[in-house]
């Protein structure tokens, strides 16, 4: 439950930054875990903010996440009640803007240079984070029509490349396959896919090693309505200490390497 749990928080952050004025839209998010039940939950992306209903043994789980107020609402619509837990708040030029660091905590980002990779345009990012008690630097080139890492250098040695294969049609949209392969110091290499689909200006699929996957389909984009987004006036707000969204983040880390 942990392992679901992590994976549909990123997912919802990642939706959450990615929101943007006129990408309002609605889908099913299917998470694919090797071994386990497909996970189904509804998606509700209006401006600067994301709605996932998740059908549980306990009741319809509900999920609103805020980035520009710093904060996720837990719905428990069976009980009537919800909890606020903060999270890191973004500004609305924040979300808009390359900065590898509106998506991370605890690290710091700089911008180093204007660069062309493989024939895209690309910002050439040095972040420095703190990992077991230490700094740690790594090198990023962030497309900049896609917000896209085309290449990373981390400090282990190892290189990510990220380079476009094909346009292809999946769950009904026109999207840009890209295929990320790290290599490692040993010889080793690992490849995972993304699915781009450019006007949403997100990745609407991602197939990670292991068979890990991950997908919006039935896909409709419109706008929503705003009592989505809104805690029923007959809700209790209740108090309970919860652990920060930012837990995900190693888990992120891990699935990138």
């Amino acid at each position: 439950m942990i392992l679901r749990y992590l994976i549909l928080m990123l997912y919802m952050m990642n939706l959450a930054n990615a929101s943007v004025p006129g990408k309002e839209f609605s889908a099913d998010a299917v998470m694919t875990i090797p071994g386990q039940k497909k996970t189904i939950s509804k998606l509700f992306v209006g401006k600067n903010v994301v709605r996932t209903e998740v059908n549980t043994q306990e009741g319809l789980m509900v999920d609103i996440v805020l980035p520009l107020q710093g904060k996720l609402i837990k719905i428990n619509t069976g009980l009537k009640q919800y909890i606020e837990i903060p999270i890191e708040k973004k500004s609305a030029d924040g979300i808009t803007k390359i900065n590898p660091c509106n998506r991370m905590q605890y690290a710091t980002c700089t911008q180093l240079a204007d660069e062309s990779i493989n024939g895209r345009n690309t910002q050439k990012w040095q972040i420095i984070s703190i990992q077991q008690g230490r700094n740690v630097r790594t090198l990023h080139w962030i497309d900049v029509d896609r917000q896209l890492a085309v290449r990373e250098f981390f400090n282990d040695g190892s290189m990510a490349e990220m380079t476009l294969e094909k346009i292809e049609t999946i769950n009904n949209r026109k999207t840009e396959k890209w295929v990320r392969k790290i290599s490692r110091p040993d010889g080793s290499t690992i490849s995972s896919y993304q699915w781009y689909d450019p006007q949403l200006e997100i990745s609407i699929k991602e197939s990670l090693p292991g068979g890990y996957v991950r997908e919006l389909k039935n896909i409709k984009i419109s706008s929503q309505k705003g009592d989505l987004f809104k805690i029923p006036g007959d809700y209790e707000m209740i108090r309970q200490t919860m652990p920060s969204v930012s837990t995900v983040q190693p888990y992120r880390q891990a699935i990138s390497r």
